[in-house]
């Protein structure tokens, strides 16, 4: 159950935000000896976990960003300080995936990571979804990322490195009631990155699938109905976004946060029958 972006107009202007640097180090190596700053493109990057992730990767101070949100505003908060370009686009239009993606190329010259965080979410009964939302849950969650993927990913194998991080949920791993949509769409990013990293190997591309459970963030009041569970407790964006990070470093593979839910997904697996009963029992 990750983040959404907000939900303000879209808008597909970019606009970087730059910042004097800080002095310089009389023992530091000149530039053009020093190692090359990574690049990033992270989506959903106005709020959430997208927000956190890319205030960890600039605090991290080895990354030149591209930042990308439907909401400039808060886009440009997050990135004050910093020199990240920041690209406004709602990517659930069509060609905002274009946009975005020929904006980082242009920018950086090359992504080395993609961090896909732009999702939006829905809860109530299936029989109650309006259409129009079906849709919007379908093309910001999946779609949206199928294409930005797909823009990318030709780059970073003809470079042979790079590395994807998928953000999903764990309602795709065992399915959450009254978040049938979700569930589905997160499931197919969860498929998705299993099948893509088969792909992929021997390539030097990484793909990673990053599956929070409750994150503290404006997701669930955007979504319409805010979270009343008092167990899991909801973590704060900021451990997502590390766990992000020390993934993105290690090259891991698939990340549960906090790492316990991975247990309920096996015992899903293991064991469905008895997993559903409990599931219907405890909803």
């Amino acid at each position: 159950m990750s983040h959404a972006p907000s939900p303000a107009g879209p808008s597909n202007r970019a606009r970087p935000v730059t910042k004097s640097g800080p002095a310089a180090d009389p023992g530091a190596r000149p530039a053009d000896q020093r190692a090359p700053r990574r690049t990033a493109l992270v989506t959903g990057a106005s709020s959430g976990i997208g927000a956190a992730v890319a205030r960890r990767l600039a605090a991290d101070g080895d990354w030149r960003l591209v930042l990308n949100g439907r909401d400039l505003t808060r886009l440009e908060q997050v990135a004050a300080g910093t020199s990240a370009l920041t690209v406004a686009a709602d990517l659930s239009w069509p060609g905002a995936d274009r946009r975005v993606t020929e904006a980082a190329l242009d920018h950086l010259g090359r992504v080395d990571l993609l961090v896909a965080g732009a999702g939006v979410g829905w809860a109530g009964d299936f029989t109650g979804m309006p259409r129009a939302r079906i849709d919007e849950l379908v093309g910001t969650d999946l779609l949206a990322t199928l294409h930005l993927v797909r823009g990318l990913l030709p780059h970073m194998v003809a470079a042979g490195s790079g590395r994807i991080v998928l953000l999903g949920s764990v309602a795709g791993s065992v399915g959450v009631r009254g978040e049938a949509v979700y569930s589905a769409v997160k499931a197919a990013v969860a498929a998705f990155a299993d099948a893509l990293r088969y792909e992929l190997r021997g390539t030097g591309v990484g793909v990673t699938h990053v599956v929070p459970g409750v994150v503290d963030t404006a997701f669930f009041d955007r979504r319409g109905a805010p979270y009343r569970r008092t167990w899991p407790r909801p973590v704060p964006p900021e451990r997502v976004a590390d766990a992000v990070l020390t993934a993105v470093r290690r090259g891991t593979d698939e990340v549960y946060v906090p790492g316990w839910l991975r247990l309920p997904a096996r015992v899903r697996g293991a064991a469905p029958g008895l997993y559903r009963r409990l599931a219907a029992h405890f909803g």
